[in-house]
């Protein structure tokens, strides 16, 4: 199986086919089986994709400093990690919620990595909710609120969400899983985590792939983050959180003409 190291353990990803590489990263609790219905026609499309599991999520490993040391800013540094590790030329990143954050943050510190990025109901570049974020910083309420919050986010309405939905909520209810959703949280209060004066820095081609219907990272954000990252393209599904799983044919259909976009404008160059 493939697995790298990474400052926070070993690092699961799932890849498949070739060409420029597409890394596919997921929400908080989530995994990276939420991209399964979307990465089989990115790679068929000619492109070498990887699914990866943050840590202490999926596959991959608990960092020795536990589940309170998983944080967003970690995440960042371990998708530093594993592009550093697999030397992936120039790639596109897809990040979900705290996966947008991440990869947001290394096109920014490291930009001959990132060719576009296409962000998904995505965090960093809105302002923050600081009370919630603080309430659910504490694992003991993170524990039971954020099991009802997972079908209110996923609108659980195909075999595949309710899946999901069940995945994430089993987890939110484990002492660990609790824990590491609550340094999650408690981590988007940190000014590191603000992207918000950085937007105009991303370099890069950026599309926003918002599900409309998301009431963690709702319309009002998609629109606070387009007005943070001029000329990103803003397109909605009519999904909650997880858009590539909620629409994989009207999410593939959004990402594919943008991909060809960015191979267009990497090989002008």
């Amino acid at each position: 199986m493939p697995f790298v190291r990474s400052r926070a353990g070993q690092l699961f990803y799932a890849e498949q086919g070739r060409g420029r590489p597409v890394v596919l990263l997921h929400a908080a609790l989530h995994d990276h089986t939420d991209f399964d219905a979307v990465a089989e026609p990115l790679a068929a499309a000619g492109h070498r994709v990887l699914a990866v599991d943050w840590p202490g999520h999926g596959r991959s490993e608990l960092p020795n400093g536990g589940p309170r040391s998983v944080t967003a800013p970690l995440l960042a540094g371990v998708l530093a990690d594993l592009v550093a590790e697999l030397d992936l030329e120039r790639a596109v990143f897809v990040g979900n919620s705290v996966g947008g954050y991440a990869s947001a943050r290394l096109a920014l510190d490291h930009p001959d990595r990132v060719a576009g990025l296409v962000l998904v109901n995505a965090g960093g570049f809105v302002k923050v909710p600081r009370l919630a974020a603080r309430a659910l910083g504490v694992p003991a309420v993170n524990r039971a609120v954020f099991p009802r919050l997972v079908p209110r986010y996923m609108k659980p309405d195909s075999d595949r969400l309710r899946a999901i939905t069940r995945r994430v909520q089993g987890r939110a209810r484990s002492r660990t899983g609790a824990a590491v959703s609550a340094a999650l949280w408690r981590s988007i209060a940190d000014p590191a985590y603000d992207l918000r004066a950085d937007g105009p820095r991303l370099g890069v081609p950026v599309l926003l792939a918002w599900g409309a219907r998301d009431i963690i990272l709702p319309m009002s954000a998609a629109r606070q983050t387009q007005a943070a990252i001029p000329d990103a393209d803003l397109r909605t599904l009519e999904t909650g959180h997880v858009p590539f799983a909620a629409d994989p044919d009207g999410f593939v259909g959004l990402v594919l003409p943008f991909l060809e976009s960015v191979r267009t404008a990497g090989s002008a160059q």
